[in-house]
């Protein structure tokens, strides 16, 4: 099997994940987060096999953060660059909502045709 067909795929796949997966991690967040410590909790989650390298999140980050979803911070660092937190909006988990229940409408009815086992 060619694997380029496989990255592609999950390429394609992942493209609405990141954004659904990045508002709800900041949903659950105590305090407002900054990328590497985000894209840390995620790479610990998928247990050191991230679904999605750390540099794709911070093109989305800064895509919800310009679409209103979540509000951003810069703060100086003394141990490098200057660090931008994020903290998800009250619009932020109105869309949130929305976009679980898509998922949920979507898994459901992909895990229809693919499950082992399954009939339609």
């Amino acid at each position: 099997m060619d694997d380029s067909i496989a990255r592609k795929f999950q390429k394609d796949l992942n493209g609405g994940l990141v954004a659904l997966v990045l508002l709800s991690v900041l949903d659950q967040a105590k305090d407002e987060l900054y990328g590497y410590e985000i894209a840390k909790q995620l790479q610990r989650a998928s247990e050191g096999e991230p679904l999605f390298k750390e540099g794709t999140i911070y093109p989305v980050l800064r895509s919800l953060s310009a679409g209103g979803l979540l509000s951003s911070r810069i703060e100086p660092s003394f141990s490098g660059p200057p660090r931008k937190y994020y903290r998800i909006t009250t619009p932020g988990r109105a869309v949130l909502g929305e976009w679980r229940a898509i998922w949920v409408q979507t898994r459901n009815f992909v895990d229809r045709f693919t499950s082992e086992g399954k009939s339609t």
